[in-house]
């Protein structure tokens, strides 16, 4: 198939970054429909070969596959043309809303439309519950494994990353253990370049440490914003399952935990992200932002707020890039071999109990603002129901569903 020139391939992808919306599935449609069918760029088996490649690794799976794409057609500035053009407008836009959150919030009009927007998240949420319940839970240990993560992350403490792990470790056992699930043997990798291997690992990890030989001469390495650093990096590195998965565990820790930010705006920072372009992970952007607006130090409050969030997506977005340059020529390899298929397939029903716990943590913020022993309050859950509706079976688009809720909100809270 005749590949873009690279001027016209870095055209598509910032015009992807400006259009991005509906979430990973919705993203990798408008991906595929763009490079497979409409443009011929790549065929169909190396699409798919990306993608599941991508399933693999933690981190937002719609912003590796464009990296990957991007790589496929162009090399390595290929992959950083995609990969920035994905990400950097949400970047930008939300740094944008986030100042306005933290200085015009209380005013009565925003708050009618971050009113409507959360209760519309909570019927999004529900919408990824449901779909990847129906295709995780294919088995009695799926159910089990879902289960017993929400379980354990909602009423042992357990860690995330310890459910991620378990899980894990007993996918690839059944894998083991049942002949049925041998697959043939995967063809031999392609070998890539060692010379260009070493240069990625040492460029990524020199790219990880330039924040961090900033913030140890001049803020220190035990001050909040090394903290905030290592903790997003953290929560990079064990960011199976998607955004929502994500969220639930640092809401968990940023909020029960370290005291960081507070559970309403972790459902404001949410709300934002849906209304921009991009991978929905960039909420995390949002969660270092209020934690340095919340404990600015000796810096202005708004000052701390940008430095914190830029730390937080600089730890989030930068694996999936080395990720993806690293592991790309070992795509056929690492996507046939069985118990990776197996352990996948059992991290992704944990994430079910996982998802279902910020579920939890949503509905007792916005429909149950008084305490699970109180009323509910009827407007938060009329405006979920409908935008539920309005999704599943009205099969109306994201932004319109945003749209009518934010006017539902603003609506309701003047009526109020």
């Amino acid at each position: 198939m005749p590949k873009p020139d690279f001027a016209t391939a870095a055209r598509f992808w910032i015009r992807l970054g400006f259009i991005s919306f509906g979430g990973p599935a919705g993203q990798i449609a408008i991906m595929h429909r763009e490079i497979v069918v409409e443009r011929e760029w790549l065929d169909e088996r190396a699409f798919t070969g990306a993608l599941n490649f991508c399933m693999l690794l933690p981190g937002p799976e719609a912003l590796q596959l464009a990296i990957f794409l991007g790589w496929k057609m162009h090399g390595t500035r290929g992959g950083l043309v995609a990969g920035l053009g994905f990400i950097v407008p949400s970047v930008l836009l939300l740094f944008a809303l986030s100042t306005v959150y933290v200085h015009y919030g209380r005013l009565p009009w925003l708050e009618g439309v971050l009113f409507g927007l959360k209760a519309a998240v909570i019927a999004l949420v529900v919408q990824a519950l449901v779909r990847i319940g129906r295709r995780a839970l294919r088995s009695r240990l799926h159910v089990a494994l879902a289960l017993g993560a929400f379980v354990a992350l909602e009423f042992l403490g357990v860690p995330f990353p310890i459910v991620l792990l378990v899980a894990a470790i007993l996918g690839a056992a059944t894998a083991w253990r049942d002949p049925h699930r041998a697959l043939p043997v995967a063809p031999p990798p392609l070998e890539p370049a060692r010379r260009h291997t070493v240069r990625v690992a040492i460029v990524g990890l020199a790219l990880w440490l330039a924040p961090l030989l900033w913030l140890a001469p001049t803020l220190g390495l035990h001050s909040l914003w090394s903290e905030v650093y290592f903790f997003f990096t953290k929560a990079a590195l064990v960011t199976f399952g998607g955004a929502y998965a994500v969220l639930a565990y640092v809401a968990n820790q940023l909020v029960e935990h370290l005291g960081w930010v507070s559970a309403e705006q972790s459902v404001a920072g949410l709300a934002l992200a849906e209304t921009t372009p991009g991978p929905l992970v960039i909420v995390l952007q949002f969660m270092g932002f209020m934690a340095g607006w919340n404990q600015p130090g000796g810096f202005p409050p708004l000052a701390a707020a940008l430095l914190g969030g830029a730390l937080a997506a600089w730890a989030t977005f930068l694996p999936s890039f080395v990720f993806i340059f690293l592991g790309a020529p070992h795509v056929e390899r690492l996507t046939n071999v069985p118990r990776i298929g197996a352990a996948l397939a059992a991290i992704t029903a944990a994430v079910v109990g996982v998802i279902a716990t910020l579920a939890l943590l949503l509905a007792q913020v916005v429909l149950f603002p008084d305490g699970w022993l109180a009323w509910p309050d009827w407007r938060a859950v009329g405006l979920a129901l409908g935008a539920w509706l309005a999704l599943e079976r009205l099969k109306w688009s994201l932004p319109a569903v945003l749209g009518l809720a934010a006017a539902g909100g603003l609506l309701l809270r003047g009526l109020g």
